[in-house]
């Protein structure tokens, strides 16, 4: 990793070199390092193998310009990046690719200034400066990465012995240690820095003979409170659990959704619905519906960039803006969008942008306060190749009514507990709403108010309309739970959510 001191000073210089390019009235350049260390397992009983295969990493280094160059009366915005390269060579290369790139943008209004609404974060003294935990978990050593692995696979091993299962056995999935460090400098008054670091685990667990699979996550921000044996045994327990599963007819069913389920329908469907670009772009399922509601009244979802101790909280976004709360459905009313300061600033000055929000921008501007403007990429938020986009960090699902599982189960009756789904994409565009998803594990037949079956992995797929999922709500646990998806940066916060008269469709064998 680029030492942060490195980086601070290469932004610095650059802006530096920036200010005497006479054709150049405004830029930033944003530097980082990126480092990704990989722990895999990869157990299988039947055949021989190493359990912890492969500990690898990759790193990953260099600056982004993005700058404003004049010409005559006209401004042409432009990005260049350099990879491998924190230098002012690196810098100059970056400018020549951005001058080279510049096209006239007409919803550019300039680039962010210094946050007005710095007490907005609750990131007091936890985050503003590196603790020994983080710093722990930057210096990481190689046999503490693998070492971790081992912990996660015998967590999974040591379960399934105990229930004298020992054939026929896969644990799959990996440890994942990021690592990040910004700077970012700007014309417009920008100057700010940032590291930060997580561990998670994912791992599944398969037994073949009985065609069952059980998944388990741990993730945290101090290798003091990070367990991946934690992740073993869950995915172990859900994988026998799950043995002998039975199928369902195709038909409408009381579901209870569980925190993975819901984590899966908020990243690919709504989240990019309440992001300020796709409200825009006239795409947003939610589009026209700020201040209505359009979910379950005991329904709140938040995202929240600055909370102390989350695995995605950060002192600053990639423009160098304070991060913090943003409130997206509140009491299930549509309160805010996902935004950065580019697209907050174009749907301030666009005449259209009431007809696409269904309010006055001027006077909800604190909506879509621009404290999501990151550079996501290869599950990281720091890529310094590209320009901010929007993406959310820690996402907060919660009920203003708590009703515990055993009590929602006996709620339910006859119905689908849906612990784990995959494929999850909307059909027909974000506008209309409707989506599919395959129901692939960790599920169960509830009768009786009890789970009294597995239910089989890949039999079957749901298909509906996410406005009838967040507006046919039962009842919600309290005991929010963090999940884990594929390629997303986010992590989601979420607590198991009953919903009723939901169409599910039966897969052929």
């Amino acid at each position: 990793m680029i030492p942060i001191e490195i980086l601070k000073k290469i932004v610095s210089d650059g802006l530096d070199f920036i200010k005497a390019q006479k054709d150049i009235s405004d830029a930033e350049i944003f530097a980082s390092s990126l480092s990704h260390l990989l722990s895999r397992v990869n157990y299988t009983s039947s055949i021989p193998c190493n359990g912890v295969e492969e500990p690898k990493s990759t790193l990953s280094y260099g600056v982004g310009v993005q700058a404003v160059f004049k010409e005559g009366n006209k401004k042409r915005m432009g990005f260049g990046s350099q990879i491998g390269d924190i230098s002012i060579d690196g810098i100059k290369s970056a400018v020549e690719k951005a001058r080279l790139s510049a096209v006239e943008d007409p919803d550019f209004y300039g680039l962010p200034v210094p946050s007005a609404n710095s007490g907005d974060t609750l990131l007091n003294s936890e985050l503003s400066k590196v603790s020994p935990e983080l710093q722990r978990l930057m210096d990481i050593s190689d046999e503490q990465l693998v070492d971790l692995g081992w912990k996660a696979l015998e967590g999974a091993l040591m379960t399934f012995k105990e229930h004298k299962l020992t054939e026929s056995i896969i644990v799959g999935g990996d440890i994942s240690i990021v690592q990040e460090r910004m700077a970012i400098a700007s014309t417009t008054g920008i100057a700010a820095w940032d590291e930060a670091a997580n561990a998670s685990a994912s791992l599944t667990a398969m037994i073949e003979s009985d065609n069952a699979k059980g998944s388990g996550w741990d993730i945290g921000m101090r290798l003091s409170d990070f367990a991946p044996e934690n992740a073993g045994k869950s995915a172990a327990m859900s994988a026998i659990h799950s043995r002998q599963g039975r199928r369902v007819p195709s038909g409408k069913y009381r579901l209870i959704l569980g925190p993975q389920a819901i984590a899966d329908l908020l990243c690919h469907v709504v989240l990019p619905s309440l992001t300020l670009s796709v409200v825009d772009a006239a795409s947003s399922t939610f589009l026209k519906k700020y201040g209505q509601r359009i979910a379950d009244k005991r329904l709140t979802i938040f995202d929240h960039g600055a909370m102390p101790d989350l695995p995605m909280s950060r002192r600053y976004t990639c423009e160098g803006l304070a991060t913090g709360r943003t409130d997206l459905i509140k009491e299930g009313v549509l309160t805010g969008y996902l935004s950065n300061d580019y697209y907050r600033n174009k749907v301030l000055k666009d005449p259209s942008s009431k007809d696409k929000i269904g309010a006055e921008p001027a006077a909800i501007e604190r909506a879509f306060a621009p404290r999501n403007g990151f550079r996501p990429g290869e599950s990281m938020i720091r890529n310094f190749m590209g320009r901010p986009s929007i993406a959310p960090t820690n996402v907060i699902v919660e009920g203003s009514e708590i009703t515990p599982l055993d009590d929602l189960m006996k709620m339910i009756g006859e119905g689908i507990y849906i612990g784990r789904i995959w494929y999850t994409y909307p059909i027909n565009g974000l506008l209309a709403g409707d989506f599919t998803c395959t129901v692939i594990g960790d599920s169960y037949i509830i009768e009786d108010g009890r789970m009294a079956a597995p239910l089989k992995p890949n039999s079957i797929r749901i298909a509906d309309n996410i406005h009838n999922l967040l507006n046919q709500v039962i009842g919600i646990t309290g005991d929010r739970k963090p999940a884990l998806l594929w390629g997303a940066s986010e992590v989601i916060y979420s607590p198991e959510i009953a919903v009723q008269d939901v169409s599910l469709y039966c897969i052929g064998e």
